[in-house]
């Protein structure tokens, strides 16, 4: 796991670095909640494979230990993709993840479906790569197959799954949270959300809808499961010092929610997670949960802002270069393999999105860098927030018994027993 490069990291004040590389903007689906769906004109592009492999290779120097192929949809360019996965192994990127909508699991009842699926997991299991997610919107299969244009695509994923963990790949499901989540119908029908009981309602809605997906995902068979945070522009916190550049948001209303409706949310999920964590590896983790909650319903920042532009970094496949995150475009950093991160800003100060690919990391690390720079400063906060520090070491232990979602390693079910109605 490279505990020890980690610990190096920590010591140096830092979290081991994290780097999503947007490979490509095509995509092959009708998502709404997503601004690269295929109905959207616009120039798509591609990085080519010699670009990302200077960047890997620059990544590994500056103690880069995550990478993150993302898109649109990588998948489309699979021989590629699975070039780039061996060159981020052999540069000593640790952790590498990538993932689909899925197309490629569509139409199983076609003959060669089986060994279709036995190829594509064959080509990964040969690479280093150490996640792969699939999207999936909803517990109801037609709505899923609805947003994504791929009719029948659920029962190819169900068939694909043993396929892959036959492999050695535990894929996990990927939730994007929205309206859709649990399908029609609700307690909160009819309400308006101007009415005093609607954010309760609301906030019931949820928890059903994500035990709803849960027990889905688990049927389905996988072993992980992971959920994206909405992003929408309106949901931004309305912040005009934010630019969205990559383009996984919407303004469609299925992922726009008031800043009431998202601390109940976010609430709904710290307050289900529990219950499917001997079930399954859940990633969220309850503590960064608990921040977007009093963030939202409070006004109250969190002690630990996002690390993005400091340990963590977006490659935009429009022009190659790096930024804070996906949605901090007014910040291009330029060509990465040009960056200095010793001059960067090391003190990091952004709550204004809720990207959970840099949002979650940074909560996780927060209280040890904490430690390390002002251990005196972490004892009166942990006085001070004893309940959210309880969290923390919850999830922290949590982690442990995940193996840290290594999604080549089955999971250990005897550990994640401990847990059983936690």
């Amino acid at each position: 796991m490279g505990v020890s490069h980690d610990l190096l990291s920590l010591m140096q004040k830092r979290i081991p670095g994290q780097l999503v590389i947007q490979f490509t903007d095509h995509c092959n689906a009708r998502c709404p909640q997503c601004g690269m769906r295929v109905t959207e004109a616009f120039p798509r592009t591609k990085l080519s494979v010699d670009r990302i492999k200077r960047i890997l290779d620059r990544a590994s120097e500056t103690g880069i230990k995550i990478v993150s192929f993302t898109g649109g949809e990588p998948l489309l360019f699979l021989d590629e993709l699975v070039v780039l996965i061996k060159y981020a192994g052999s540069a000593g990127i640790e952790y590498i993840r990538t993932g689909t909508n899925g197309f490629l699991f569509t139409q199983p009842e076609r003959p060669g479906f089986r060994s279709r699926v036995n190829r594509i997991a064959e080509m990964l299991a040969d690479t280093p790569l150490r996640n792969l997610w699939i999207s999936i919107d909803s517990a109801i299969p037609s709505v899923h197959e609805k947003m994504r244009g791929f009719p029948g695509v659920i029962a190819g994923i169900e068939e694909a799954v043993p396929i892959f963990h036959g492999h050695g790949i535990y894929p996990s499901a990927n939730l994007g949270i929205n309206r859709n989540i649990g399908g029609a119908g609700s307690v909160s029908d009819g309400c308006r959300p101007a009415d005093e009981d609607y954010l309760p309602l609301f906030m019931k809605d949820m928890k059903a809808a994500f035990r709803s997906f849960y027990r889905f995902a688990i049927n389905m068979g996988f072993t992980i499961i992971n959920t994206c945070y909405p992003m929408s522009i309106h949901g931004l916190n309305g912040n005009a010092s934010l630019k969205p550049i990559y383009a996984a948001n919407s303004t469609d209303y299925i992922v726009h929610y008031s800043s009431g409706e998202k601390a109940m949310l976010f609430r709904a999920l710290m307050e289900t997670v529990p219950e499917f964590r001997s079930k399954s590896r859940i990633f969220s983790p309850r503590c960064s949960l608990d921040s977007l909650y009093r963030q939202y319903a409070q006004g109250t920042m969190s002690d630990y802002p996002c690390r993005g532009g400091i340990d963590c970094f977006f490659i935009d496949s429009k022009d190659g270069n790096a930024y804070p995150c996906g949605f901090r475009g007014k910040e291009n950093l330029g060509d990465f393999c040009e960056l200095d991160r010793e001059k960067l800003n090391r003190e990091p100060f952004c709550h204004h999105c809720d990207w959970e690919c840099f949002r979650d990391p940074s909560e996780m690390f927060g209280p040890i860098l904490h430690a390390r720079r002002n251990p005196f400063g972490l004892l009166k906060n942990i006085a001070n927030r004893g309940s959210y520090f309880k969290i923390w070491m919850e999830d922290l232990r949590y982690y442990l018994a995940c193996d840290f979602f290594d999604g080549r390693k089955p999971p250990a079910y005897d550990r994640l027993s401990a847990w059983q109605g936690s």
